[in-house]
This record gives C-alpha cells, sequence and structure tokens, in this order.
C-alpha cells in the first residue's frame, strides 16, 4: 500500500477522533481557522482595492 494513502487515513482517523473526543476545542479551532481565513481576505481585498 502506498505510504502517503496510509498517512492521509491515518491523519483522518486522527480528526475524526478529536473531533469526538473533543468537539468544543475543535468548534474553537474551526471558528479561529474562519476567522484568520476572513482577515487575509479582508486584507488582500483592500490591498487590491488601493491599486485601483
Amino acid at each position: 500500500m502506498n505510504v502517503k494513502k496510509v498517512l492521509v487515513w491515518l491523519a483522518v482517523a486522527f480528526v475524526v477522533f478529536y473531533v469526538i473526543q473533543k468537539p468544543e476545542a475543535s468548534a474553537d479551532m474551526v471558528k479561529s481557522a474562519g476567522e484568520a481565513l476572513g482577515s487575509a481576505a479582508s486584507s488582500i481585498a483592500a490591498f487590491v482595492g488601493s491599486l485601483v
């Protein structure tokens, strides 16, 4: 079996285990990641807007 495939399945299994064991912490992590992506998108939009 391909090592990459095994590592991907192990990562998926770990994420599922973590979400089941600590749903509040998982939700906080997703929320903070979403806020970071939103902030980055806003910054990029401001930069592109300043070029015009």
